[in-house]
């Protein structure tokens, strides 16, 4: 940043509010810089820890996958959020140069929490809030499981994959594939099968490893995972442990061939886009196009 870092360093510090800045460029999102008043919340020093690990471990995995979908997606926005007992109204807000297409930085600060621990702003603020964020996921959220939908997960695929670039890191694509799944369909009927795509959706999303991990949902049945993991035998152990926990939801499947529970089997890919220099639509429909393993 052009701005002398020390002076920087003197701005952040003088601010009552809890606040961080994040660099976004990155494929960890690792916390830059952060003043006594967010310490004060966090409990420690989160300096270069991934901001993702941060938020997860302060408001919970649901509320940090959501925000970690506006910050991969460039959005400003604000979430209510309590914190030992406090409600602050936490803010995001990127931060980029005129020369710049993509913000490199974003800014998080959280708002109110002081004496009574009213958040900062009304009751209509808040639902207004909850409102644009309902906006926003029906327009990103397939309707039967609540993962991104196809169209959102490429935009954040190719979102990824540009930053991976420029940081010469890997991605790795997991595609999982529910077995007979048609066959499933005719023994119990589309509601059934809808809810049986949700619980599997929700299994996957509970073994993703951290929030920057993503999980949607492709055409019929199959569920794409993107991590910004480097390691393949990593990649196949992690898809595995997903397998395991899918057949330990225990439903029942009485025309699989695989096993008498609902099973999935998966393919993987780790590529790096600096290195392979094709576009993520490539890499991810070379590994859809590939036979499950």
């Amino acid at each position: 940043m052009s701005i002398n870092r020390k002076i920087l360093e003197q701005v952040i510090e003088s601010s009552a509010e809890p606040l961080v800045i994040v660099r976004v460029d990155h494929p960890d999102w690792p916390v830059e810089l952060s003043n006594a008043a967010f310490k004060a919340i966090g409990g420690e020093d989160t300096s270069k820890k991934p901001f993702a690990d941060v938020i997860e471990q302060l408001v919970g995995r649901e509320l940090a996958l959501e925000i970690s979908e506006s910050v991969r997606s460039q959005q400003e926005t604000s979430f209510p959020v309590e914190i030992g007992g406090r409600e602050f109204l936490l803010a995001l807000k990127p931060l980029a140069l005129p020369s710049e297409s993509d913000a490199r930085f974003y800014v998080a600060f959280w708002r109110g929490g002081a004496g009574n621990g009213a958040v900062a702003g009304s009751d209509m603020h808040h639902a207004l809030l909850n409102a644009k964020r309902r906006i926003r996921d029906l327009s990103r959220d397939d309707p039967v499981t609540g993962l991104l939908n196809g169209r959102a997960f490429r935009e954040v695929l190719e979102h990824d994959w540009a930053v991976a670039a420029r940081e010469k890191s890997t991605l790795a694509l997991v595609v999982f594939t529910l077995d007979d799944f048609d066959a499933y369909i005719d023994v119990f009927g589309r509601h059934a099968s809808d809810s049986c795509l949700r619980r599997v959706g929700q299994a996957i999303r509970r073994c993703l490893r951290r929030a920057s991990d993503v999980v949607g949902r492709l055409d019929g049945a199959e569920l794409i995972v993107l991590s910004h993991a480097s390691d393949e035998d990593g990649v196949r152990e992690f898809a595995t442990r997903i397998s395991a926990a899918v057949r330990e939801l225990g439903l029942h499947h009485p025309r699989s061939t695989a096993s008498k529970f609902v099973t999935v089997s998966f393919r993987v890919a780790v590529g790096n886009s600096a290195v392979e220099k094709r576009p993520a639509r490539v890499f991810m429909n070379d590994l859809l196009s590939r036979a499950a393993e």
